[in-house]
């Protein structure tokens, strides 16, 4: 190892954590035994690996020095390993694309000089000399072998790699194709015979090439949105020293307690509470909201976010590598590599390849000879097979369709958590709201319209001094006046002096003047009468619509909360939600989620606060709120943007979607290979033929799954200036 692995290492507590960059990981069944590898190492919890973006991520009980160990271990496999930084892993990137495309146009050359070379001797028959003949097979071999060493090295690279590591991986039959078909032209060539095949092995590494440069633009098209959200974190934050100097430090160094300072224009680096400075927040990554918010001390600040305005102070709450930003895009990234349910079948499928391939091709060989053919004849449908059965339709099937899914979802602002969330999302046929927060806007308003604006800003100015919802209420009016002596009675409300009046806010017991059994929130100023302040959370406005959405997606809908009866009978009757049950607690929602699935109902949850994450985590697929609580996301397979819940319908439109495209895609590749390979076993198919057949087979599994971007026609929140980026990145790709 050249370099040290110890200094890249994260810890909290007893547990280290490292992201590393891996080389040669090329489909599931790679990344299976990355995973599978790992985690059986003592003391490690985690190793979870995102094949778009070749990010392993390992965690585990102990020194960070064994970080060097899992990178030898991964050696051992067969795999490079480095650690993750991610402009170096871009860079990565783009080279190794601009190698690809080097090696493809090389082939393109070659293989369009062969095929014209290929014609003449087609072409010439009879009337053509031997001399002649085995001059054009002379010159193809000399355009082909050197071509074909060149552009074949990334299967070259990687089949040795596998070999070295005592393993096999897709690249060996690939490259065994690739020097057995350029070995028997040669032997053809040497020997004077009519026909050669250096065309099928140029069009078979240029059309490999070819499908390894679409892999790698898809690749890049799915880690486009982790680094869309990348490109919003910052990399140096100012830090107040405890000599009150100000020092500039990278933000993986910033930990809880620190304090920072942001000045204006800058993004928050990390999540905290202001401290001091009073300013406007654009919060759109959080809320979807383009209108700035006002922040002073006490508000809580997301990493991501833009100070416009005055200096801020801020007392971290949490690590850069544990912010809401951080935490958004692991979900972005989790959401790029599942482990559904045919994302295994096709890694089981690809596992099962080289052997299944070897013996095919072996016996194909031998069967050509016992039935009488010539070892030629044999060599050259035994290559066939080897070609016809390059899995790349297969493996293509499953990753080709999520990517396009996953994209699409978090150009609408849905992100994807878990890694099967689409399969169980297109599965489900009862949606369960939680009402307060998700299907209501979680945030009490007040109807002051029969307050007299003088009393109201006596109100507002004694309101101040609660953070009680109730009270928080009756901040937003604008007063000029100041409360003293106040006093908070628990449970009761608020008494003080407000502009010589003495003013009292809260039950009707407590401001007097009220019989005692009158509900609500009330006023009084000095001796008169009482005033009634009416408070509600008002509806979503885009639940109606999402509702109306759903239920034409044939789903049952029904609401389950823990407020009063009345309170969830009025939303249930105004969003026209039959199945309404009120008054339970967090355990009683698990329990009708359950009752649903013990009739075969699968469950879709969705919720936003504490309460419910007991339920969303129990659910066959649940989804929260960006804006809800920090537990309700992390239990939750697919995180809404924006605060709106307008992304819901489409994301179950998404989902069913994605789940035909991956049956499609593996009737074609299963249909194909029924298809082909008895014909190349039979000797039907030339070597040219076979790669002819390989690559369409694997086009057109790509191209159902680019169908999956006119899914919809739902126009949902995203980040500011999200959609071009997007636009932009696809052009650039």
């Amino acid at each position: 190892m050249t370099v040290a692995l110890a200094s890249f290492v994260r810890t909290s507590g007893d547990v280290s954590s490292l992201d590393l960059v891996i080389g040669g990981a090329r489909c599931g069944g790679c990344l299976a035994k990355i995973e599978n590898g790992l985690r059986s190492q003592p003391d490690v919890t985690e190793a979870r690996m995102n094949l778009s973006t070749a990010r392993l991520h390992v965690a585990w009980h102990g020194a960070a020095d064994r970080a060097d160990g899992f990178a030898q271990n991964l050696q051992d496999m067969g795999f490079s390993a480095g650690p993750y930084i991610p402009d170096i892993a871009d860079a990565a990137d783009r080279a190794q694309s601009r190698k690809l495309l080097l090696a493809m146009a090389a082939a393109a050359f070659g293989l369009m000089n062969v095929m014209i070379l290929s014609i003449a001797v087609w072409s010439g028959g009879s009337e053509m000399s031997a001399a002649t003949q085995s001059l054009l097979h002379w010159l193809s071999a000399a355009i082909a072998l050197p071509i074909a060493a060149f552009s074949g090295r990334p299967f070259f690279a990687s089949a040795w790699q596998a070999l070295r590591a005592k393993t096999t991986n897709m690249d060996v039959p690939i490259s065994l194709a690739i020097i057995l078909a350029c070995g028997l032209s040669l032997w053809e060539t040497w020997q004077g015979q009519e026909h050669t095949y250096f065309d099928a092995a140029l069009m078979l590494v240029f059309l490999l090439l070819v499908g390894r440069v679409l892999d790698a633009r898809l690749r890049a098209r799915t880690g486009l949105a982790a680094r869309q959200l990348a490109a919003l974190q910052v990399h140096n934050a100012r830090r107040i020293t405890d000599d009150n100097r100000v020092e500039t430090v990278p933000t993986t160094e910033l930990a809880p307690g620190d304090i920072v300072v942001v000045a204006s224009g800058e993004r928050i680096p990390a999540d905290g509470v202001v401290i001091s400075g009073e300013s406007r927040l654009d919060a759109a990554l959080v809320t979807g909201e383009t209108a700035l918010q006002k922040v002073g001390p006490g508000d809580a600040l997301y990493s991501g976010t833009i100070n416009h305005g005055a200096p801020l102070t801020l007392e971290i709450h949490k690590a850069s590598a544990d912010s809401f930003l951080a935490d958004i895009t692991a979900m972005v990234e989790a959401g790029q590599q599942t482990q559904a349910r045919y994302v295994r079948l096709a890694d089981r499928a690809a596992r099962a390849y080289v052997p299944v391939v070897h013996s095919l091709a072996l016996l194909t060989f031998v069967g050509w000879l016992i039935a009488g053919g010539t070892p030629r004849t044999a060599i050259i449908n035994a290559i066939a097979v080897l070609i016809i059965t390059c899995p790349c339709a297969l493996g293509l099937a499953v990753p080709a369709v999520q990517v396009v899914a996953v994209g699409r979802l978090f150009a609408k602002g849905v992100l994807i958590r878990s890694g099967d969330a689409l399969e169980r999302l297109a599965t489900v046929r009862h949606v369960v709201f939680d009402k307060t927060g998700t299907l209501t806007q979680g945030r009490i308003r007040a109807d002051v319209s029969a307050i007299p604006a003088p009393d109201l800003a006596l109100i507002s100015a004694l309101s101040r001094h609660s953070t009680h919802p109730a009270s928080v209420a009756l901040h937003e009016f604008e007063t000029a006046a100041s409360a003293l002596e106040v006093e908070e009675v628990s449970g009761q409300g608020l008494r003080g002096q407000v502009s010589g009046h003495a003013v009292r806010l809260g039950q009707a017991r407590f401001v007097g003047g009220v019989s005692f059994d009158r509900p609500g929130l009330w006023a009084r100023i000095d001796a008169q009468d009482p005033l009634q302040i009416i408070l509600a959370d008002p509806i979503r406005g885009e639940a109606q619509e999402t509702v109306n959405a759903l239920r034409a997606a044939n789903l049952t809908l029904s609401i389950v909360s823990g407020d009063a009866a009345e309170t969830v009978e009025n939303v249930g009757d105004a969003l026209g939600i039959d199945q309404v049950t009120a008054r339970v607690e967090p355990a009683e929602k698990l329990t009708h989620i359950s009752a649903l699935q013990n009739r075969g109902i699968p469950v879709l949850m969705v919720g936003d606060g504490l309460n419910d994450a007991p339920a969303l985590a129990h659910a066959d697929a649940s989804a929260a709120l960006v804006s809800g609580t920090e537990i309700s996301r992390a239990a939750s397979d697919i995180v809404l943007q924006g605060d709106t819940l307008a992304g819901l319908p489409f994301a179950i439109q998404v989902a069913r979607a994605a789940k035909r495209r991956v049956v499609e895609n593996f009737a074609l590749a299963i249909g194909y290979n029924m298809l082909a390979v008895p014909l190349a076993i039979f000797g039907y198919v030339t070597p040219l033929i076979a790669a002819l057949a390989m690559s369409a087979s694997s086009l057109i599994v790509t191209l159902n799954a680019l169908r999956m971007r006119r899914v919809g026609d739902y126009e949902g929140p995203s980040h500011p200036g999200q959609n071009e980026r997007i636009k932009k990145g696809k052009a650039a790709l």
